[in-house]
């Protein structure tokens, strides 16, 4: 990797720095972040190959859920989520589905946010009770309004995307969809306040 040779800022400590610093600190975060989506599927692409036991690889589970979605008629923004839902597997595979939608958040809207981060506690009432464990965990968030939606997104677009037979569309088909997406955040600390 190549060392950034443009002009920098000088201060040691944040307190030291000024307006101008950050400035330009603000100015490069935002070229940094022109290069998220491209960043994000090659994380994603790091799914090939691992099956975790499964009849297809997690990277084919991922293209499959957002496919079925599409073919549902889904937006973009759910296809796109249904896409990323299993990101997390390879940093937090004790809790992939908040590293997910942690990645997603500023970019999506709060209910499928909520979907993604608790995808993983929902899916569990497939096969939870297989493990000695409460496959109805799920029902501790029965009061809460996206409930319904996230019983239906592991239904339709987690438990059953293992087949192998399955007409898979590639993941060149889901860039497009990824860079609109993620092209300009929704929210986030930085777009909460406009004071200067």
């Amino acid at each position: 990797m190549s060392a950034d040779t443009r002009k920098n800022t000088n201060f040691t400590r944040m307190q030291d720095a000024t307006r101008d610093d950050y400035a330009l600190i603000m100015k490069r975060t935002l070229e940094f972040g022109s290069g998220l989506p491209a960043r994000v599927l090659t994380h994603l692409k790091l799914l090939a190959g691992e099956t975790g036991g499964y009849a297809v690889d997690r990277l084919t589970h991922s293209l499959q859920s957002a496919t079925r979605a599409e073919r549902d008629g889904r937006d973009e923004e759910y296809v796109v989520c249904a896409l990323l839902h299993d990101i997390g597997d390879t940093l937090a595979c004790a809790n992939h589905s908040e590293l997910a939608a942690v990645v997603l958040e500023p970019f999506v809207s709060e209910k499928n946010h909520w979907i993604v981060k608790h995808h993983g506690i929902f899916q569990g009432y497939y096969f939870f009770h297989h493990l000695g464990l409460d496959r109805h965990l799920r029902d501790r968030y029965k009061e809460n309004e996206h409930w319904k939606e996230t019983v239906e997104f592991c239904g339709r677009y987690d438990q059953n995307c293992f087949d192998s037979d399955y007409d898979t569309l590639p993941i060149d088909h889901f860039i497009p969809q990824v860079e609109r997406v993620f092209a300009q955040p929704k929210h986030s600390i930085y777009l909460a306040s406009n004071e200067t």
